[in-house]
């Protein structure tokens, strides 16, 4: 495919990897902030063309992961009521929540359903005028336009049955929490391609400047993620940090201002929490004051609806880069696709579905018991 096969030739990919080999004298340790980028890793094998000296860490950048529990319980809440169409993206359908997840819902005649884009929620909205139809609003800067756009949609045409129920985060905070806890061990960050075809890379050069580390706009091809790595390396062994853009060919330093404009629009920024990292603050993005009425927490009064993360699932420790997949004393075992005790494990972004579907060092149990 024109476009794409040039970013997958195995003898380019080779020729940078032995590049970064010649170049990489220490140990360096580099996140990737993004899911689709961990997903290609560990597809391709990237690391195992890797010196032994780097390690590859996967970050926060999967936002079905980061979907707190509790977010996931409300959305159970609303969707079981018989008045609400309940409309979401694919991947957060088998979520688990505390007790149970949305497909759980609409296997016990719940009205739910998934749409591809949120207009078709607003598109419901029209052709069921007796139904509150709800779309879960879930995603980073990435996914946050449409979301917009679908509210603004709903206002124009004076829609009193639609809302969306928001878990908009941001990712420059979530690398400024990562960065301030003493846990931390990521020396470079490979940035998510597409989030800053939205907001740019302006946002992360505070960040490389405060922390001293170097971050580099990256895409999600193997040699898109090998040049990332590359010049990360580069930076990191000359003592160096700041700001790159590998990810020309589609991110502008300014973003898409248009994008940008519609977000602050529709709406602002907050307190967010996070799975298995807790309250990140400014980290997300809520509906304006003035448009609390399209908020389906606030319209369904599920606001005080709180939860416990399982104490088996280390998703937390995955997250920040602390932790590897098969790590997890259940991964691969009581943990598996079919059954998930947390989101990494069922999202097409998760790292732990990544490590589940492409046989990186999973458990004999698993091999055993996988369908």
């Amino acid at each position: 495919m024109k476009y794409v096969d040039e970013f997958r030739d195995e003898r380019a990919a080779q020729q940078l990897a032995a590049e970064i080999r010649r170049m990489t004298t220490r140990r360096w340790t580099i996140m990737e902030i993004c899911g689709g980028q961990t997903h290609t890793i560990v597809k391709y094998g990237l690391e195992d063309l890797l010196p032994p000296e780097i390690t590859l860490v996967h970050g926060p950048g999967c936002p079905v992961c980061v979907t707190p529990l509790e977010l996931i319980d409300k959305a159970v809440a609303i969707a079981s009521r018989p008045d609400v169409l309940f409309t979401s993206f694919g991947d957060m359908l088998r979520v688990p929540g505390s007790d149970r997840d949305l497909l759980s819902v609409k296997a016990a005649g719940g009205n739910v359903r998934m749409v591809y884009s949120p207009l078709d929620a607003v598109g419901l909205a029209e052709k069921y005028p007796d139904r509150q139809v709800v779309f879960f609003a879930v995603g980073f800067e990435t996914t946050a336009p449409a979301n917009a756009m679908a509210v603004r949609e709903a206002r124009r045409l004076g829609l009193k049955n639609f809302s969306i129920l928001c878990s908009q985060v941001l990712v420059p905070p979530a690398i400024r929490a990562l960065l301030s806890s003493p846990t931390n061990r990521v020396q470079a960050f490979l940035a998510a391609g597409h989030v800053c075809t939205v907001m740019g890379y302006h946002e992360y050069d505070p960040l490389a400047a405060s922390y001293r580390v170097p971050i580099v706009v990256t895409g999600f091809e193997p040699l898109d993620i090998l040049e990332g790595i590359r010049l990360a390396v580069v930076q990191l062994e000359a003592g160096r940090h700041g700001v790159e853009n590998a990810y020309a060919r589609s991110v502008k330093r300014e973003g898409n201002v248009p994008a940008q404009q519609l977000l602050q629009e529709i709406f602002h920024t907050i307190d967010r929490q996070w799975r298995g990292i807790g309250t990140i603050p400014m980290s997300g993005l809520s509906l304006r004051p003035e448009l609390a009425y399209f908020d389906a927490e606030v319209r369904f009064d599920v606001g005080t609806i709180t939860a416990e993360e399982s104490p088996e699932c280390i998703a937390g420790s995955v997250l920040q880069g602390l932790k590897k997949p098969h790590e997890c004393p259940v991964f691969g075992t009581v943990c598996r696709p079919e059954k998930p005790l947390g989101a990494p494990m069922v999202s097409s972004e998760g790292a732990c579905a990544a490590y589940y579907a492409y046989g990186r060092l999973r458990p004999p149990q698993a091999i055993e018991t996988s369908p």
